[in-house]
């Protein structure tokens, strides 16, 4: 047995995956008056001003740089396994903008004398399985020593100005579909504690390693108004970025989120990530009344989640088409909100 096969990569880290991401109140606290300024650079297109899945800048030509940043504290035990997720995970932001991904650079923190340093060369060629997929090259990156294990990427993609699609223009009357269940924070956090069944994590890290790469076919897609990636805000938290200050609020169809069927007999022991808790505590304001089930589900953080897609009514037919097409789990196959007139609330449960 090799030194890789005994080590368990999440004893070694508080957090988990997405899940080790700041608050969004800390967030908030940290960045606020230090955004940067689109008149300051006017060919910066998307910036920190916002709340989007990456920044864009336009380079001329009709072409757009998408450049995005992600990494975090293993979310699975298996070196390999964990580097694949944080690829896949990676990629996902440029996928949401509209984007097709072109280069890639690694970011690896490593507790020298605490984990085997093949346990760090496995998470690197799980990467580069995804790059490989993603049709990219991981051309280099950067590494420390850290007392806590890290990992991720840094990546570049492509889109132009018509392609592009931003997290913050839904539109009245549009409706939403999600292409990949929710509850990967419960059943991980389950596994670190060592408390979930194989056959269950394992669907979770297909979940995970599956590429977003659909986010391409959709960016040609005019009906398609904005898209973002589900991640550690969960559900709930990354639907409100969506909305924004806009004048809509959004219906969701409770029956309708696309769910793992597994998570209760896990949320029956309460088995949950710390994050979820901070996630409710965000968006509660704005919320209709969650039931248990609803606040640890919609709450969880997501770590490589589906594209969240805001679409006219009258191209959920070719969205739903593209979702069978690149083979989405058969839950996501329904639309599971609509963007609505605004009332007290920005997010109703139904």
């Amino acid at each position: 047995m090799s030194n890789t096969d005994v080590i368990r990569l999440t004893s070694f880290s508080k957090g988990a995956g997405c899940g080790c991401k700041l608050s969004s109140a800390d967030l908030h606290e940290i960045l606020k008056d230090k955004k940067t300024s689109v008149d300051t650079f006017p060919t910066l297109l998307v910036g920190n001003q916002g709340n989007d899945d990456a920044a864009v800048m336009d380079i001329g030509n009709d072409q757009l740089l998408i450049s995005t940043l992600d990494f975090f504290t293993p979310i699975v035990d298996d070196p390999f396994a964990f580097g694949r997720i944080a690829a896949t995970n990676a990629l996902s932001d440029v996928y949401a903008m509209g984007g097709s991904p072109s280069l890639a650079l690694a970011i690896l923190g490593w507790p020298i004398g605490k984990i085997p340093l093949n346990a760090a060369g496995e998470i690197i060629k799980g990467a580069q399985t995804v790059c490989d997929l993603a049709g990219i090259p991981l051309a280099g990156g950067h590494s420390i020593e850290a007392p806590e294990p890290f990992f991720g990427l840094q990546v570049n993609g492509i889109t132009s100005k018509a392609r592009l699609k931003k997290n913050n223009s839904v539109e009245l009357g549009d409706v939403l579909l999600l292409s990949k269940p929710l509850g990967t924070g419960i059943i991980t956090t389950a596994s670190k504690k060592e408390k979930a069944e194989a056959a269950h994590l394992e669907e979770a890290i297909a979940s995970m390693t599956k590429l977003n790469d659909l986010g391409i076919a959709l960016s040609h897609l005019s009906s398609v108004h904005a898209m973002t990636d589900i991640t550690g805000f969960g559900l709930l938290g990354h639907l409100l970025e969506m909305i924004g200050e806009s004048e809509v609020s959004v219906a969701l169809l409770d029956q309708k989120i696309p769910t793992f069927n597994f998570l209760k007999s896990y949320l029956d022991q309460f088995i949950y990530p710390d994050m979820t808790t901070k996630n409710f505590s965000a968006v509660s304001s704005r919320v209709s009344t969650l039931d248990a089930l609803q606040l640890f589900t919609f709450c969880d953080p997501q770590t490589s989640g589906g594209l969240l897609i805001s679409v006219a009514p009258e191209g959920v037919d070719e969205v739903i088409k593209l979702f069978k097409e690149n083979n989405v789990h058969s839950s996501c196959l329904n639309v599971i909100g609509n963007v609505i007139s605004k009332e007290e609330k920005s997010i109703i449960i139904r």
